[in-house]
């Protein structure tokens, strides 16, 4: 879980695919058409912050595009894309917007639909990208913003701009458990960033990763079968260290591993208590919702609910008494 570094130069008459091939590979599949008629050079950085990419970009003069073919054969999930522009132009379009900045400004961007950006010139950004499903706001918002410049006299833009462009210069300096924290924080500025331009009221703000709080929830119950669903499985689906996978929770008042105990334990009770025709049998649920060792499963069930798997199945539900 800690940073990676990849860099990539092209220069004195190869060809700008190269370099397109470079971030292709270390950011998400695009095409490059360079836009001046001399040698192409490029450079690349790129590091992780936990669930966040951290890419520097510095070319001369190109496009760069998403296409619709590009996206068909992406395995990479959707991302959410910020583009910090540190000098030179770019110009953004996508969803039939164009979005215009200069150095100091930021564009907005979803990977999972087409998109271009233009730089008439040679320019430096930095590329944050994060799982769109680690954002915490809808489809219908993420397609208003996209497409959208924001400058620094721009609401959080004054907050936001400043944080992005310090966290790319120095995101090569910090150890994992730092990284995961601070994707955090890179998560809920942008939110609240799409929630300023939507108009989205927050009456009541969320503590820092609520949201992905939420998520890991979600993941757990999705995947509450699988035998293999554990705190390691689960901060790796998030690009999150298990340590801070366990941080995160401290606030449910018990660890990763007796939460997934819990909610398959609830799973359990909740199907041996059905009345029908065939009643399945008690080691079948206790298998089918993740327990491989029957005694274990009778010893926390009856810790949990005061009666055996059995006596519960029994009285639908009641006590046994």
């Amino acid at each position: 879980m800690g940073w990676q570094v990849t860099t990539a130069s092209v220069a004195d008459g190869e060809k700008a695919a190269f370099w397109g091939e470079a971030v292709s590979r270390t950011v998400v599949p695009v095409e490059v058409v360079p836009l001046a008629a001399r040698p192409f050079d490029g450079r690349l950085a790129s590091h992780r912050l936990g669930y966040v990419r951290v890419s520097t970009l510095e070319a001369d003069a190109a496009r760069v595009s998403r296409t619709a073919g590009l996206i068909a054969r992406s395995r990479t999930e959707p991302q959410v894309g910020v583009g910090v522009q540190v000098s030179g132009r770019a110009a953004l379009e996508q969803d039939g917007r164009r979005a215009e900045v200069a150095g100091g400004g930021l564009v907005l961007y979803d990977t999972a639909r087409p998109y271009s950006l233009d730089y008439p010139e040679r320019f430096r950004t930095h590329l944050f990208h994060l799982p769109r499903r680690l954002l915490g706001v809808s489809e219908g918002e993420l397609r208003q913003v996209a497409g959208t410049a924001v400058t620094p006299g721009e609401g959080c833009g004054s907050v936001l701009l400043p944080f992005l462009g310090t966290l790319a210069a120095s995101a090569h300096s910090y150890p994992a458990p730092i990284g995961d924290r601070l994707a955090g924080s890179v998560a809920d500025l942008l939110s609240t960033l799409v929630g300023q331009l939507t108009g989205r009221a927050v009456e009541e703000p969320e503590a820092p990763n609520d949201h992905l709080v939420r998520r890991i929830r979600a993941h757990i119950d999705r995947h509450l079968q699988d035998p293999g669903l554990s705190p390691e499985s689960v901060a790796g689906a998030h690009h999150i260290s298990v340590r801070y996978l366990h941080r995160l929770f401290e606030g449910e008042g018990l660890t990763v591993s007796r939460f997934v105990q819990r909610r398959r334990l609830e799973a359990c009770a909740e199907e041996l208590a059905r009345r029908g025709r065939t009643a399945p049998t008690v080691s079948s649920v206790a298998q089918r919702w993740g327990f491989v060792n029957p005694a274990h499963f009778s010893r926390a069930f009856r810790a949990a609910y005061g009666v055996s798997p059995r006596e519960w199945r029994a009285t639908g539900g009641g006590t046994a008494g």
